[in-house]
């Protein structure tokens, strides 16, 4: 059974769903938050994609794996997992997620709710 992708994006609404954030760090020594600055940002993230389910699913992977490349360590790995799931979703032909795949989503999120309580 497939679950719309939709649901995804709710579900992870609370913790990730875009990119943002002031200031930049010089291109060789990208700086990363602090597990503290991650959550904040995390839980403020308010990522919209657009187009059919197929093009959200890239946009999501994309933005994931932005917010991956910027936040704390601990909480990079499991967002940078999300990013390659959301990847093997947006390479199928209608850009749903299998039961597995949300399993594993949540699986991540629920690694993150450990730092971010």
């Amino acid at each position: 059974m497939k679950k719309p992708l939709t649901a995804v994006v709710l579900l992870a609404g609370t913790l990730l769903t875009g990119c943002g954030g002031a200031g930049s760090a010089p291109a060789s020594t990208p700086a990363r938050m602090s597990v503290q600055e991650s959550c904040t940002f995390l839980n403020g993230d308010n990522f919209a994609p657009t187009g059919s389910q197929k093009e959200q699913s890239g946009q999501i992977a994309q933005h994931y794996q932005e917010v991956a490349d910027k936040v704390a360590p601990e909480v990079a790995g499991p967002i940078q997992k999300m990013a390659d799931v959301m990847k093997e979703v947006a390479s199928t032909p209608d850009g749903t997620q299998s039961a597995e795949q949300t399993a594993q989503f949540r699986e991540q999120i629920n690694k993150i709710g450990e730092y971010c309580k």
